[in-house]
């Protein structure tokens, strides 16, 4: 414990050892004020006086986990799927819940975030960007294996990526219910938005109304699933019920020909 007491300095010495130890040490208001038999507020109160620049709660609870002066409150905690479910829909439900305003402000955070980045720093996410797009073209997205297996679960036959019901053509089908007549797209955002540019806009359209077209063609129902979000379970949980009632639907009574393309929007859950 350090001999110095806060209180006996005079204004320059108070400067000096606070510059010392919360600037250069890092430490926290807290602990200086342990170690100089004072209280925090008071030096919060001098640092502002003295145009020593708080760090904000943020940075201030960083050097506290790095320091090891704080255990993380949930590394190491095991969640289970329902807790975790729980977490996610109150994430969702907060951000649903903003005013058109702080959504606004928010995109506009994360746009001068990228923007502030190195010209590298890009390079390298949209690479992995890129090589994640690649990816899934081959093995399917997450929110398609996520509906794949919970379809297995609920007991329904489901192919995936079927491509021989689409007779001689390469198009496959994402999720297919062989049983039931029934194929699910899910179209992610390049479906419907210039992600890489107008050409492969228009080339991914006409891709996708040739496929609905061969589909609805060969009686099928069409069920279109529009991901304008990023994926998450819970999301994905709340796309997957309001699928579910669409099968179910199908199941009871099997469309007409003018009404065999279904379409869900996972915005609109």
């Amino acid at each position: 414990m350090s001999s110095i007491v806060y209180s006996q300095l005079n204004e320059q010495q108070k400067k000096d050892i606070l510059f010392k130890m919360y600037i250069e040490q890092q430490l926290s208001l807290a602990d200086i004020a342990k170690k100089l038999h004072t209280y925090a507020n008071k030096l919060r109160r001098d640092a502002s006086k003295f145009d020593i620049r708080l760090r904000d709660k943020s940075k201030a609870q960083k050097n506290a986990l790095k320091s090891g002066r704080h255990k993380h409150p949930t590394k190491g905690t095991e969640r289970d799927d329902d807790t975790k479910s729980k977490i996610g829909y109150g994430v969702l439900k907060t951000w649903e819940n903003l005013s058109d305003d702080e959504k606004a402000a928010r995109q506009e955070k994360a746009k001068k975030n990228w923007q502030n980045l190195s010209e590298d720093e890009k390079e390298q996410i949209l690479k992995a960007a890129n090589s994640a797009v690649r990816q899934t073209s081959k093995t399917g997205s997450k929110l398609e294996k996520y509906l794949h297996e919970q379809l297995l679960k609920d007991g329904y036959k489901v192919d995936f990526h079927k491509e021989q019901i689409l007779s001689n053509t390469k198009l496959q089908i994402d999720l297919f219910l062989p049983t039931m007549n029934v194929a699910i797209e899910i179209d992610g955002p390049s479906h419907f938005k210039e992600v890489w540019g107008k050409d492969v806009l228009n080339k991914n359209i006409n891709y996708d109304n040739k496929k609905t077209g061969l589909i609805l063609g060969k009686g099928l129902v069409l069920i279109r699933i529009k991901q304008e979000m990023d994926f998450s379970k819970t999301r994905a949980k709340l796309v997957y019920d309001k699928l579910l009632v669409k099968i179910k639907d199908i199941a009871n009574k099997f469309p007409g020909p003018g009404n065999r393309e279904i379409k869900i929007g996972d915005n609109e859950l």
